[in-house]
Order: C-alpha cells, then structure tokens, then sequence
C-alpha cells in the first residue's frame, strides 16, 4: 500500500499561518530592498563625485544591517518552503516570522534615518552625475569651435595659439577616455580641464590682433631704456677710478667686474633687441615680446651694476664729508629702542643688549683713522648695528603685545 505524504493531513490553521508569515515578510523584506537600493544609489553617486565626503564608510553599517536582515529572510522563507512541502512544523515559527519582519522594519528605518540625515549631499551627488555627460558633451562643442577659430584664424602660427591648441587637444583626449558611468570625479576634472584649456585659447586669440603693435612699442621702449643704460655707463669708468683714488681699495673692492659686467649685460639686451626686430619683420610678435622681456631682464642687471659704482662714490664722499651723520642716526634708533624698553617694563631683559650697541657704535666710530679711512666697513657695520636694533625693538614689541 502507498504510504500517505503527511501533507495531506496538515490543518487549514497551519496551511493559513505560513501562507501569512510568507506574505508578512516579503512585504517587509521588498520595502526594506526598495529603500535600501535608493539609498546606496545615493551613496555610490557620492563616492563617485565627492570621495572625500567618504559617505560609503559611514553607509557601510547600515548597509550590513540590511544585508543581515535579507539573509535572515532568505534562511526563514526557505524553512517555510521546506517545512510546507514536507508538512512538518515550524519550531516558534510565529514568534520567529514576527521577529524576522520587526528586523526587516528595523533595517529599513535604519535606512531612512540614514538617507534624511545625509538627503541634500546625496541629491547633490546624483545630480553632478546626472549632468557629467552632458557636461562633457557642451565643453567638448566649444572647444572644437575654439580651435575651428584658431586654425581659420591668420594668427595660427603664433606661439599662444600653438600652445594652447595642444593642451587643448590634450584636454580633449583626456576627456575622452574618461568614463562618467565608472569615475565622475575624473570626468568631471577632464571636463572642468577642457573648459579652461578653451578658455585660455579664446583668450590667447582675443589678443593676438593687439601683439603687433604690443611688440613695436616694446621695442621702442627698450630700444630707449638701452641708449640711456649705455650714456649712465660712461660715467662708470670714472666713477670707479675715483673711488680708487679717493679711498681705501677695500671700499670698492666688491665693484671690480662691474664695467665689464655692466656692459656684457647691455651686449646681451641688444643682442635680444635684434631678435625681436627679426621677428616683428617676420610676423611673429610673441617671440619679439619675449625677446624684448629678456632685454630688459638683462638691462636690469646692467643698470644695478653701473648705478652701484656711482651710488658707492656718492655715498662715500658724503660719509668723508661728514661721518658721524652716519653714526648719529644709528644712536638715536638706539635711543629710541632704549627708551621703549623702559617704556615696557623690560629692561633687564634687553637693557644690556642695548647698551653693547652703544659700546659697539663707539669702537666703530673709532676705527676711521689714518688717511684713507675704510668708510665702506665703516658703513657697512653701522648698517649691520641698526638691523641689530630693528630686530630687537620688533621683539620687544612682539613681546608686549603677548603679555
């Protein structure tokens, strides 16, 4: 005889109950998942966009709760399963379904309070997203019209062109191979990289008209600046056989190259001056404003070396003429210090400091002896007692206004 499956004897009761478990979890376990996956929809644009919000680590428990109530759900409906096409009870399974739906609840709501407290940058994230391809897509339509602009443009070979049609280009490959649906970040950034690459080409045409006439008053400008460096130059040989003749080879012993020096850097400012005349014949502009610019970096330098022979020779006749001017000034910086630190109640602090000061101005005023006083280290010490002073009235001030 065939033995009867035990199924066919279970109650309406139990048939209903497990009908109603099933029912009541799957309820709470789909609710649990739609919540859940519009949430980590949030995070994942987040982490995208703006990983160093590092909204993922804070996602992350609420996350595993969910994933710990869904296998919680998987194991019981597969029991239920069992246990109904086996007909054989389930141990608390009342008390248990009841749990399970109350864990389910309560993963969700983990999830809503997770997704109302972080509800503006979640948005925030997945509207930057939503709007990189398109983003892409504007800045990669201007930058082809940039460089449609450049190459029909008559100023294509000038250096500003050339340059930043390259980066631009570069800019663009780069935002080609960026995928928005794996690294909106990096898109985003190659985006944002080929917008200022068209930016600087626009700017760079929108100025090439004026470089023609730029270069020509440039060259004019330091054309000028070079005949007056060479006429303040003439003066230099003089000026230094004075100084030799005057004082102490010491004094201008620092100044020996400046001739040659002087005149090495006007050599060099014209040599770049022709240059830039070749170029502005030839229609690159540019290059004659940066030919013009090193000119005038090397008049500079010219022009420091000769003002510094006739600068020294002025200096010294004025110190021969008078030199405790030189010396009474520093003395009453010194008095002034003096005077503030009393003022400030710190004198044992800096009252000895000062009064070395005082001590050294009289050793230096007494070294001008014989007939070819050392002015220069004369002047150079008293310099070097006057920083001495700035510095300790600086402190002293910093001082008090800790106190």
């Amino acid at each position: 005889m065939t033995p009867r499956r035990r199924g066919w004897f279970r109650s309406a009761a139990d048939h209903e109950w497990i009908s109603g478990a099933r029912a009541a979890a799957s309820a709470a376990f789909l609710d649990m998942d739609r919540r859940q996956t519009a949430a980590e929809a949030g995070v994942v644009a987040s982490e995208q966009v703006f990983p160093d919000r590092r909204i993922g680590t804070v996602w992350e428990p609420v996350r595993a709760r969910c994933y710990a109530a869904a296998g919680a759900y998987l194991s019981f409906t597969e029991e239920l399963d069992a246990a109904e096409a086996a007909g054989t009870p389930v141990a608390d399974g009342p008390a248990r379904a009841d749990a399970l739906v109350r864990q389910l609840n309560e993963a969700a709501r983990g999830v809503d309070d997770f997704y109302h407290t972080h509800r503006a940058g979640l948005a925030e994230a997945a509207t930057v997203r939503a709007t990189v391809p398109q983003l892409l897509t504007h800045v990669r339509a201007e930058a082809e019209q940039a460089l449609a602009a450049a190459a029909s443009s008559g100023f294509a070979s000038y250096p500003s062109i050339v340059a930043g049609a390259r980066r631009l280009n570069e800019a663009l490959i780069t935002a080609s191979a960026s995928d928005p649906g794996t690294s909106v970040a990096a898109a985003r950034e190659a985006a944002n990289n080929v917008a200022q690459a068209t930016t600087e080409l626009s700017n760079a045409l929108a100025q090439a008209p004026s470089r023609a006439s730029a270069a020509a008053k440039a060259i004019a400008s330091v054309t000028t600046r070079l005949a007056a460096v060479g006429n303040r130059a003439g003066a230099l040989g003089p000026a230094y056989s004075a100084l030799l003749r005057e004082f102490s080879a010491a004094s201008s012993a620092d100044l020996t190259n400046n001739e040659r020096e002087s005149r090495r850097g006007m050599d060099a400012a014209d040599e770049a001056l022709v240059g830039a005349r070749v170029a502005a014949a030839d229609r690159d502009p540019e290059t004659a404003l940066d030919l013009t610019a090193t000119a005038r970096a090397y008049l500079a330098e010219a022009e420091q070396l000769v003002d510094a022979v006739t600068r020294r020779l002025d200096l010294l006749r004025e110190v021969r003429t008078d030199p405790e001017a030189q010396a009474r000034t520093v003395r009453f910086r010194l008095r002034d210090a003096q005077m503030l630190a009393v003022d400030r109640g710190l004198v044992a602090e800096w009252g000895s400091v000062l009064d070395a000061q005082a001590e050294r101005l009289d050793r230096i005023t007494a070294g001008l002896t014989g007939r070819h006083p050392d002015y220069w280290a004369y002047v150079t010490e008293l310099g070097t007692v006057a920083d001495f002073i700035t510095g300790v009235v600086e402190r002293i001030r910093k001082n008090a206004s800790e106190k």
